[in-house]
């Protein structure tokens, strides 16, 4: 028989279509879509059948098994509008991706090192054009404190797993973004108090 190699994340299939109701309206009618960190492949697959045929999407993760289960996840569900997820470091200052219409990022940046989170933000200033979408969902502090004890729970699960790993601040992220050419953020609370971030991609750009 053989191996199956999909991957199934219960929190995916949760939270998917209430993000895509999200995203949507921020989608361009073609292009591509470029999807940092992609787990499992549940998000993107989902995301590209529902959207319009002449959106393209690119899976990435640095994980050999985790592209696997992405591919396997595609062809499972026959679908000619996802390419093959490819091997992508968002810390790199090269990605292997040159130009992208949107770059989503969904539950990465809290549960890597900082360096994670300035590397999707210059590396999406890099690929975006003018009025690109860069798109992050994740749990927030704001101003230092936690916006739910909830996620001050999970923060310390965090921390007592990898103490370098903890919950990104709101505001660090706006700024960093704003530093790297993006405008001020469109900012959608989600279910079990998580958050959007909607930002576009300003004509000027500035590395900070």
């Amino acid at each position: 028989m053989k191996h199956d190699a999909r991957r199934y994340a219960p929190a995916a299939v949760r939270n998917r279509k209430p993000i895509y109701k999200v995203l949507r309206p921020h989608l361009p009618r073609q292009g591509l879509i470029l999807e940092i960190a992609s787990g499992t492949g549940e998000h993107i697959t989902y995301f590209a059948q529902a959207s319009d045929p002449g959106l393209m999407f690119q899976p990435s993760n640095p994980d050999r098994s985790a592209r696997d289960s992405i591919d396997a996840w595609t062809s499972a569900l026959g679908l000619s509008s996802v390419l093959p997820a490819i091997a992508l470091d968002a810390t790199s200052a090269e990605w292997p991706v040159a130009a992208a219409d949107v770059v989503l990022c969904i539950n990465m940046i809290h549960i890597a090192l900082w360096a994670a989170a300035i590397g999707l933000i210059r590396g999406a200033s890099r690929v975006l054009p003018r009025n690109g979408v860069l798109f992050i969902y994740a749990p927030f502090r704001r101003g230092g404190h936690h916006m739910a004890p909830s996620n001050q729970s999970f923060d310390q699960e965090l921390r007592s797993k990898n103490p370098a790993w903890d919950l990104c601040d709101l505001d660090e992220v706006t700024a960093l973004a704003a530093a790297n050419g993006f405008g001020p953020p469109i900012v959608e609370q989600m279910r079990a108090n998580n958050f959007s971030l909607i930002m576009r991609r300003l004509q000027c750009r500035v590395i900070g």
